[in-house]
């Protein structure tokens, strides 16, 4: 018998559902998906000028708790139909969370939060709460990070982001040119802006790679590339990037490159100096910065639930409503940020109302 050389260190394998099969078995109603498609729109529309408003992606670092995010979606539907004359609000909802050495990396892998790493239960949570969200007239936000993820959740996702920590990454590019969604490319977390330039061209052309199809086979994908990306940045090692001259700056390479000039401000991680109560400062400021007549800042993103701050999966009995990984600021807060932001949106210029979908 020849020596074995592969799969040395592969502890076992299990079979999975595949795309087609989990969507057969929580499948997405027409409002459900109208629901997405309106998002979408709605986001393209921004992106390509038609639509004046300002996208603001809110909500939980992360899901971990499914009731607490429910929650939070009703709240923030509620809060979305207030303020959508000035705010597309988008909800982020996150199931894969990067880790720079090992930890807990999100519903999806770990949905028990216990190690036992029961994937199949994951996507199942993950797809089923996704339904809920989508079924209040919400459109989703997420960070796809595995490039077999999107096989089983994309339909239902309107806006989707490709991390700092992946952004130079040939295989995240490639599928991002195969999304179906607006994606926004962070900064390294350096704070080199460069990489999500070239990230954006590189989705932005017409891709081949490896992946899934719907029934589970191995397959090339080929894609037309996507025309909706842009950059989100969101600070780096040597300090922020949400003020006027940081801004200007990351349009003039996004405009080298014969992009549009057009950017996300992430106000958590380095723009906080992971200090949630330090992201209404980078709030407030762009917010100021747009209503003083900067139409190339399309958005924002807050890092938000129901309560304030993080714990630890070690502590103990987990409290309700409370990240688990990065902190996050607590729902009237969120609530008083929003409603200042459409307030002063409103005040800087006459807007056409957006009827609902």
């Amino acid at each position: 018998m020849p020596p074995q050389t592969s799969d040395l260190h592969i502890a076992s394998t299990e079979p999975l559902v595949t795309p087609s099969e989990l969507a057969h078995e929580l499948p997405a109603t027409e409002q459900q998906h109208q629901s997405v498609l309106s998002g979408r729109s709605q986001i393209q529309d921004i992106l390509e000028g038609r639509d004046q408003r300002l996208a603001v992606i809110v909500g939980p670092c992360s899901i971990h708790d499914e009731r607490a995010a429910l929650e939070y979606a009703e709240r923030l539907a509620r809060l979305a139909e207030d303020v959508k004359d000035q705010l597309l609000i988008v909800m982020r909802v996150y199931f894969e969370k990067p880790r720079t050495t090992v930890g807990w990396k999100g519903l999806v892998y770990d949905p028990d939060l216990d190690g036992s790493l029961d994937i199949s239960s994951g996507l199942h949570r993950a797809r089923k709460l996704l339904l809920d969200v989508t079924g209040m007239g919400l459109p989703a936000g997420t960070e796809f990070l595995d490039p077999i993820v999107p096989q089983y959740l994309a339909d239902l996702i309107s806006w989707t982001a490709i991390g700092a920590r992946t952004t130079e990454s040939q295989t995240h590019r490639q599928m991002a040119s195969g999304l179906s969604m607006a994606v926004g490319f962070k900064n390294r977390t350096d704070g080199n802006a460069q990489v999500a330039v070239d990230a954006l061209i590189a989705s932005q052309a017409p891709q081949a790679f490896l992946g899934i199809d719907q029934d589970g086979r191995n397959c090339v994908m080929h894609t037309t590339g996507n025309p909706y990306g842009h950059m989100v940045l969101r600070g780096g090692q040597a300090g922020t990037n949400f003020d006027g001259e940081a801004i200007a700056a990351a349009q003039a390479q996004l405009e080298k490159a014969g992009l549009r000039p057009q950017v996300m401000v992430d106000c958590s991680h380095a723009n906080s100096a992971k200090d949630h109560t330090r992201q209404s400062i980078a709030f407030r400021d762009v917010i100021q910065q747009r209503a003083g007549g900067s139409e190339g800042i399309i958005g924002l993103m807050l890092e938000s639930h129901l309560f304030a701050g993080n714990q630890s999966l070690d502590s103990g009995e987990l409290r309700y409503g409370v990240s688990v990984t990065d902190a996050c600021i607590d729902w009237g807060e969120t609530e008083t940020l929003l409603n200042e932001a459409a307030e002063s949106l409103a005040g800087s210029r006459t807007l056409e109302p957006v009827s609902g979908d």
